[in-house]
């Protein structure tokens, strides 16, 4: 569900550059009366191009090593903005917001994120972050993509309803990427400055879909046409309710403007009353491989002002949910696809590294550093990276078990292995179970499978429409393991035996495709 657009014409909501169109409806009325504020938020801020963590968290106690491998690019010692209570450690001069987000006790840094064996690619490490793989792995879903799954099985089938009327993500500034997806679901909606008033040649409501393969690939664009609309409807109906806002946000030329203009973006929608769980927004610019730094002064450069329009950005919008009484819904999170260099080029930038520190914020993080400054080797070449002491996937399951608050079971399932949560969330006032089980209820179960977990075998129920039936059982990479059904079937339901006695334990998914329906249940399978 990754389309763009939104659509119709008769009514028109403006967020800053963003454009959404909709329509009044009375479903429209009941959707948005039914909407709650209680749901816990996450806002994902991606960094593209593999940021330069030690320009950003500067490690000052070892200053003088650092000084003898950076001598191109090394922020003085004396313009490092120091951390209350951390000594021997500042953030990089332009990140004065992020600095006083510290000092009211909102922020967490997290020294040393990487994986096993990085990869250094762009592409690849970037795959590796949004869906949590392992290095040799290839996943086909992300790790939000597979949470949403988690706490909403039944998507994208029957909705949005009135128990989840809204989209499960947003992702604002670009198209929406594997992080967000599940087993070939957009779990989310992409919110561009776009105006597409195309509706596939004006038969989507009327006509009916041929009998064909090509006429369920077309009942089922429809399907996503008709919940893009309604989409469109609530984004816009949150979008005009004239929430106020902070006027701390770079507009204009400033640095980071365009990244301020979506935080601000997910300010009022949540303002507006938004039951979304995830937005994810991005800046992109940290490949530093030159000019990073200006020459005759290292404060200032290129890196300086994606650093200043990161702080500066993050710094408005929680100031904006301060003043909006959101703070303690709303946590934030940062990441990039890798870190850089220890040692830096002649060409005033720094190459792809390993290990990166993340940021954390909001009113629920356990303020502080975890983890040490990285230690810079007297003898670091060229080649030596930066050592790891958080797996990424550490921080993931540390917001899923204290902000999302899954149980220990449901986070290896969600992360497909076992990773040590982190103290980086104030666990308390968790929601409890009644909201997920209503969660889990939403929207038309139409596959289901018993037992789960299972040892050889397990029985897919499901439910037909009436036309061809696919049943698909895929491993965790995406490979298909199995086709149990490919057949017509009259409307009803009915039950597949499946046996993987086969294969070795793990997460598989079974895959319904129903003409214009599909849906997808994990399956565990245990020795």
């Amino acid at each position: 569900m990754d389309r763009r657009h939104f659509l119709r014409t008769s009514s028109v909501a403006t967020l800053g550059g963003f454009t959404v169109q909709g329509f009044a409806s009375p479903l429209l009325q009941a959707l948005r009366n039914s909407r709650t504020a209680e749901d816990r938020v996450l806002v994902i801020v991606q960094l593209f191009g593999g940021n330069d963590g030690l320009n950003t968290v500067i490690p000052l106690d070892q200053y003088g090593t650092l000084a003898a491998k950076r001598p191109y690019v090394l922020i003085p010692q004396a313009a490092a903005l120091p951390l209350g209570g951390l000594g021997g450690t500042g953030l990089h001069p332009a990140m004065g917001g992020m600095r006083e987000l510290w000092e009211d006790g909102k922020l967490a840094i997290v020294q040393g994120v990487s994986y096993p064996e990085p990869n250094y690619s762009h592409f690849r490490a970037t795959d590796i972050y949004e869906t949590g793989a392992d290095a040799n792995q290839l996943l086909s879903s992300g790790w939000t993509g597979r949470y949403l799954n988690f706490e909403y099985p039944n998507y994208p089938a029957g909705y949005p309803n009135t128990d989840m009327p809204d989209p499960l993500a947003i992702r604002i500034g670009g198209a929406v990427g594997p992080g967000l997806q599940h087993m070939g679901v957009s779990m989310a909606v992409a919110l561009n400055n776009t105006n597409d008033p195309l509706n596939l040649a004006g038969n989507i409501y009327q006509d009916a879909a041929p009998a064909t393969c090509s006429g369920g690939k077309l009942s089922f664009a429809r399907q996503v046409q008709r919940q893009t609309d309604l989409y469109g409807d609530v984004i816009e109906a949150a979008a005009v309710a004239g929430c106020n806002q902070s006027t701390l946000y770079p507009t204009g030329n400033a640095p980071g403007a365009e990244l301020a203009q979506a935080l601000k973006i997910v300010a009022q929608l949540i303002c507006g009353g938004l039951k979304t769980k995830i937005y994810w927004v991005s800046i992109g610019g940290f490949d530093t491989h030159a000019q990073q730094v200006e020459d005759s002064d290292h404060t200032i450069g290129f890196h300086a002002n994606l650093l200043q329009g990161l702080s500066d950005s993050i710094h408005a919008f929680q100031d904006d949910l301060n003043l909006l009484g959101l703070e303690d819904r709303v946590l934030g999170m940062t990441f990039s696809e890798f870190g850089r260099r220890i040692v830096d080029n002649a060409s005033l930038g720094t190459d792809h590294g390993s290990a990166q520190p993340m940021f954390l914020f909001g009113t629920k993080v356990i303020p502080g550093m975890l983890g040490t400054n990285p230690e810079i080797p007297a003898n670091a070449t060229y080649q030596t990276n930066l050592a790891m002491q958080y797996d990424f996937r550490s921080v993931y399951a540390s917001v899923l078990k204290d902000w999302f608050c899954l149980e220990e079971n449901d986070i290896d399932t969600v992360l497909l292995n076992t990773y040590q949560p982190l103290a980086l969330i104030d666990p308390e006032g968790c929601l409890g179970t009644d909201i997920r089980e209503v969660n889990q209820r939403a929207g038309n179960e139409l596959l289901r499978a018993f037992p789960n977990p299972f040892t050889e075998r397990t029985t897919l129920e499901y439910v037909s429409h009436g036309g061809r039936v696919l049943v698909q059982v895929f491993n965790e990479q995406g490979q298909l393991m199995q086709t149990a059904l490919n057949q017509p079937m009259p409307a009803g339901t009915y039950r597949v035996d499946v046996d993987l006695g086969d294969l070795p334990a793990g997460v598989y998914y079974a895959r319904l495709q129903n003409e214009g329906s599909q849906q997808v249940r994990n399956l565990l399978k245990v020795r």
